[in-house]
């Protein structure tokens, strides 16, 4: 028992110094996040917003492609503007998009981003 608890000792030493860095071996994910328990429920919180917005933007854009699509199939050219799309039906509406943030819609080609709004 008595060589159990110098062991111990040491363990928990190692565990409690190793905190801070990663270690070599560890790949940095290049979030904001800290990494401090105590600050955990922010990150946490911070990172579920920006998956939120992310997929908002990735949804919004996804419908209106598929419109854009669906009226180039059926008129043989693309919609001058994104609001033809509600206009024709393909739409119901455009998509609402996170704060800060339009689309981008070129009419000769058809493609569409979604891009921050610049002021």
């Amino acid at each position: 028992m008595k060589r159990i608890i110098p062991f111990l000792g040491i363990a928990i030493g190692a565990g409690l110094c190793g905190c801070g860095k990663p270690a070599a071996h560890e790949k940095s994910s290049g979030s904001s996040a800290s990494g401090n328990p105590i600050t955990a429920p922010v990150d946490y919180l911070g990172a579920v917003a920006k998956a939120q917005q992310s997929a908002t933007r990735t949804l919004g854009n996804a419908q209106v492609t598929q419109a854009i699509k669906t009226f180039q199939a059926e008129e043989g050219r693309y919609p001058t503007n994104l609001q033809e799309l509600v206009a024709k039906g393909n739409l119901v509406a455009l998509p609402a998009l996170p704060a800060n943030m339009k689309f981008d819609y070129n009419p000769a080609t058809g493609d569409l981003k979604v891009s921050p709004k610049t002021p």
